[in-house]
């Protein structure tokens, strides 16, 4: 036998007094005061039921028992491996990887940003000079003509720049490509450049408005998803090592731990 709150039906008095007051407001005033006398009962009832005293009433509840019964011997248990850790990927690229997939994509973009300044403005330059110097000092209001001339520190500029920006992609690449481990030109090749163009184009125009004019987004596309194309395919193709989340602190340290790390002889102590 269990003990129970006594069964009411004043709650529903109440919400039904609430919502004639409710209906009350777009109909007339008798409805509400049809709603609030409703209400009023209702909290008066319910109010009686629960102070000071709350009523409870007994149920009678059979008790059964139930037999577990099992045909297994022994209790099963979970093998847990390092598959079970929520922390993923197992396995990533090394920095090498990257910084291959980036010189390579670095390489490939070259080749439609020539083609544009040679076919635009007959000037392999054009697209240099807009990524060295197009925003520095005398080049904030320099004409197309001078853009498309050759210049030595627009040259030196966007080598530094290219090359920069080309190897921190690639180890960006290497590093969030094993999160799409079936899908890697699919990110890298047409996700991440179509990101990257769209997060240029909706800043570059505060950042270097000069810049962002005479860029053309259509051989900018393209000149991106040759870089993650081939920077995709050469860093997925790289060996894969396993992630030192699965190390531990001593391995991560370096410290030569018996048992933890494997001795060396004394050939190589030397």
């Amino acid at each position: 036998m269990i003990q129970l709150p006594a069964p009411t039906a004043w709650p529903l008095v109440l919400a039904f007094g609430l919502a004639l007051v409710f209906a009350s407001l777009v109909t007339n005033v008798g409805l509400g005061v049809l709603g609030c006398a409703f209400a009023i009962s209702g909290c008066i009832g319910w109010f009686r039921q629960v102070l000071p005293l709350e009523q409870h009433e007994q149920v009678i509840v059979p008790t059964e028992t139930i037999p577990v019964v099992t045909a297994r011997r022994r209790v099963a248990r979970i093998e847990l491996t390092e598959t079970h850790r929520a922390r993923l990927p197992l396995e990533t690229y090394s920095l090498l990887s990257g910084v291959k997939g980036g010189i390579a994509g670095g390489i490939a973009m070259i080749i439609p940003a020539l083609l544009y300044g040679w076919l635009s403005h007959r000037s392999i330059w054009y697209p240099v000079n807009l990524l060295g110097g197009a925003g520095v000092g005398a080049w904030k209001h320099a004409t197309t003509a001078d853009i498309a001339r050759f210049h030595w520190n627009g040259l030196i500029a966007a080598t530094i720049i290219h090359a920069a920006t080309s190897v921190l992609v690639g180890l960006l690449y290497g590093a969030l490509l094993p999160i799409l481990p079936r899908r890697p030109i699919l990110l890298g090749g047409i996700v991440a450049p179509l990101l990257w163009t769209g997060l240029l184009y909706s800043t570059l125009g505060i950042i270097n408005p000069f810049l962002g004019e005479r860029i053309q987004w259509g051989w900018f596309i393209v000149s991106q998803i040759a870089f993650g194309l081939v920077a995709g395919l050469v860093v997925s193709r790289q060996e894969r090592v396993r992630t030192a989340q699965y190390l531990s602190v001593a391995q991560r340290m370096g410290l030569e731990s018996p048992g933890l790390m494997p001795e060396r002889g004394r050939e190589d102590r030397r």
